[in-house]
């Protein structure tokens, strides 16, 4: 069930996406205790990120990320072109309501950052949160910034998370009275049927008049790409005189990913011999 479907409505000219993931959901709530609230936007996020990823015509990865001075003050969801996702949140305090504002404070702030495959270049937009939603959020942003009209839902809760986009084609493919009656059937969609009911099912239910036509799945899956040799290179951006006051105070140099909860440790020795190893000319091991 871990899969991102496309989709286009043939008679109507509408393309879309649909995702629903399980098992990969339940691997990042396993890594942290997240609260109700918590998981039910970060699961929301999650499905976003998916659906922005395929959607956006891009080779990188795509991240979203929220900060602010509520509750929740970080938000943070990658989701790459080969299908992998990561994600995590920070929180302070429990919310007493689920809008945006509630959740995130008033001045909270979303970006959706395109990283290019060689990480060295990243195009990023700045979003203000409106309305109460997420989706009502990226909705907005897709009217104004991509000029596209596009409707999404997102929901999750302990066990699953799953979302669906529809997006209107360049106006001269698609009539105002197409996108409307898709958009007011879209509406009909209740969380537990995005939820429970498999691609082919949900589609026809909401649009058999328009013809859907179902695309092969891709499937998603978590994966985190910290590693050794990416701690390695964070320590030595630190100089060799940050890092051995770290070691001289602590014995070790321990760095934990946020993401996955993977410990990487640094001893004396390893620190000692990774500046060695960025000396120039210095090619002999003592």
């Amino acid at each position: 069930m871990d899969t991102l479907r496309r989709f286009m409505l043939e008679r109507a000219h509408l393309r879309g996406e649909w995702v629903h993931l399980d098992t990969t959901w339940q691997e990042m709530l396993s890594r942290t205790a997240y609260p109700p609230f918590v998981k039910q936007v970060l699961g929301e996020a999650l499905t976003a990120a998916v659906l922005l990823s395929a959607t956006i015509k891009h080779s990188g990865s795509l991240i979203l990320q929220i900060r602010g001075d509520g509750p929740i003050h970080l938000l943070v969801v990658q989701a790459t072109p080969q299908g992998t996702v990561r994600g995590l949140a920070r929180w302070s305090s429990e919310a007493n309501a689920t809008t945006l504002n509630a959740v995130f404070g008033d001045n909270a702030q979303m970006a959706i950052t395109l990283e290019a495959p060689n990480r060295r270049e990243r195009y990023q937009s700045l979003i203000p949160l409106e309305g109460d939603t997420l989706a009502q959020a990226l909705e907005a942003y897709f009217s104004r910034s991509e000029q596209l009209p596009t409707r999404l839902w997102l929901t999750a809760n302990e066990h699953t998370a799953a979302g669906m986009l529809l997006q209107r084609l360049p106006r001269e493919h698609t009539s105002d009275e197409n996108w409307e009656r898709a958009s007011l059937l879209l509406d009909t969609l209740t969380p537990n049927e995005l939820m429970e009911l498999e691609a082919e099912t949900l589609l026809y239910r909401l649009f058999h008049e328009e013809e859907p036509r179902l695309f092969d799945p891709s499937p998603i899956h978590f994966h985190c790409d910290c590693s050794r040799e990416r701690v390695e290179t964070l320590v030595q951006s630190l100089g060799q005189e940050e890092a051995h006051s770290i070691v001289e105070e602590q014995g070790k140099i321990q760095i934990t990913c946020e993401f996955c909860n993977a410990s990487y440790t640094l001893d004396a020795i390893e620190v000692t011999q990774l500046f060695r190893e960025t000396i120039p000319g210095n090619d002999s091991v003592h």
